[in-house]
């Protein structure tokens, strides 16, 4: 129970307000050791309730009676405007009794209008990198009482390349008393550099391994001859699958165009979201499929992580993610809080290996699936290695085992002689005018 953990009573109020009655695992164990004072490194998949892990924390530290606002207290850096929105609202929820007050700070938004706000000194500043930096580099912005940083799905900010970008902004918090990490994959060596540079003896949580994705979803394999066919069963299962909200993921921006499109000329309420959408757009995208406007949102990787979206029980990959955990944040929007999802993922010739390397990462085996009115004539590589990928071709070696070098195609001179008659014709029937033997002299 959320009144067993030592929070103040205005937070304990709010949470009931707000109907949480147990706290998830990742806020059982992180929010303990952050009252405490404790650096965390967190390791929870996406929508495990790792927000309120830290941001219940953070209002219990600065709750205090009302005060003119002289230092923003705590930083939170997240990857996306989108996620970034969403824990602004987590903030104001869980805040509700309070006087803290936050402030968001993200690309896409009017900069004068962010550097008014800035002036009013939120309490808790939240934002992606790239803005935070321009507001920096402007004089706007002043970290240097900051009490708390967090840097949430850290693994994506070093994906998206903000590595510098956040290493810049954690030097500009020296006085920092708490570093909390967040991240859906124990990522790589890059996440592990930056763990050792911003953390001080942190407490190590692995909660919800990432290959552990929601027992309540189902995770299916279609294969497909090619994209057109792809296509089909998109509408096919769109038609067919008992859903509330479906997303259909893939990997550029023109396909997620392109199934958009083809979804709205079939009178099938839609969305698109991608990078080239401004945010606007963006934001009325994500809203009208959170309320309902629409059942069916196309994106690309840009919405595959920090959406929290209920009743979101189908996801359809239309293209396999590159990675296993580009996977896990796909398929984790489905079969949340006990409920049941679905995860579809299409796979022709060009997908096999990379869904192969997702079973493995996972330890897991996808169920097969056919659509009678949609059979192919793909189901799969001929021969697979013990890896599950297909067997390629083998270049063929000579005797001693080396491989065979392809002899270079060089054009031979022709001879006169081989030449086709029609080579030796002129156009008129005459016979050909010859090449003079010596150069024609030059003209005065």
């Amino acid at each position: 129970m959320f009144s067993e953990l030592a929070l103040h009573e205005r937070l304990l109020k709010a949470v009931e307000e707000l109907k949480f009655a147990e706290p998830t695992p990742v806020q059982a164990a992180a929010i303990p050791l952050a009252l405490q004072g404790h650096d965390l490194r967190v390791t929870a998949q996406t929508g495990s309730g790792k927000t309120a892990a830290f941001v219940l924390p953070i209002l219990n530290r600065l709750i205090g009676p009302a005060q003119v606002r002289v230092d923003i207290r705590a930083l939170i850096l997240l990857p996306t405007r989108e996620l970034a929105q969403q824990t602004l609202k987590e903030v104001e929820r869980f805040s509700q009794f309070t006087f803290i007050k936050a402030g968001m700070i993200t690309g896409g938004e009017d900069f004068k209008v962010q550097a008014a706000m800035l002036r009013k000194v939120p309490d808790i500043l939240i934002g992606t990198p790239g803005r935070l930096l321009e507001h920096l580099n402007a004089g706007n912005l002043d970290l240097k009482k900051v009490e708390v940083l967090v840097l949430d799905e850290a693994d994506r900010m070093l994906d998206m390349g903000f590595s510098e970008d956040v290493e810049r902004l954690t030097g500009e918090c020296p006085n920092r008393q708490q570093t909390l990490l967040f991240s859906a994959t124990t990522g790589g060596n890059a996440l592990r550099e930056m763990t050792q540079k911003v953390l001080r003896e942190p407490k190590h949580l692995l909660l919800n391994r990432v290959s552990e994705l929601a027992e309540g979803t189902r995770q299916q394999v279609i294969t497909a001859d090619h994209d057109q066919h792809k296509e089909a069963i998109i509408n096919w299962l769109v038609a067919n699958e008992t859903y509330q909200k479906a997303i259909i993921f893939t990997n550029t921006k023109a396909w997620a165009d392109r199934l958009y499109g083809r979804l709205v000329a079939q009178d099938i309420k839609a969305f698109v979201l991608h990078g080239d959408k401004d945010q606007k757009d963006r934001k009325a995208a994500i809203d009208r499929f959170k309320q309902g406007g629409s059942k069916v949102l196309v994106a690309t990787d840009v919405a595959a992580r920090g959406l929290d979206i209920d009743g979101l029980d189908l996801v359809i990959n239309f293209d396999m993610p590159r990675s296993g955990d580009d996977y896990v944040h796909r398929v984790g929007r489905t079969g949340r809080a006990g409920s049941e999802g679905l995860a579809i993922s299409l796979i022709d010739h060009s997908d096999w290996n990379l869904m192969s390397s997702v079973e493995r990462y996972l330890k897991q085996t996808f169920e097969r699936r056919v659509i009678k009115e949609l059979k192919g004539t793909y189901s799969g590589p001929k021969k697979v290695k013990a890896s599950g990928k297909a067997v390629g071709k083998k270049k063929k070696t000579d005797a001693k085992g080396d491989k065979k070098k392809t002899a270079s195609k060089t054009p031979t001179k022709r001879r006169t002689a081989n030449k086709p008659k029609s080579e030796l014709v002129s156009q008129d029937g005459l016979a050909p005018l010859k090449k003079r033997s010596t150069p024609a002299p030059a003209a005065e």
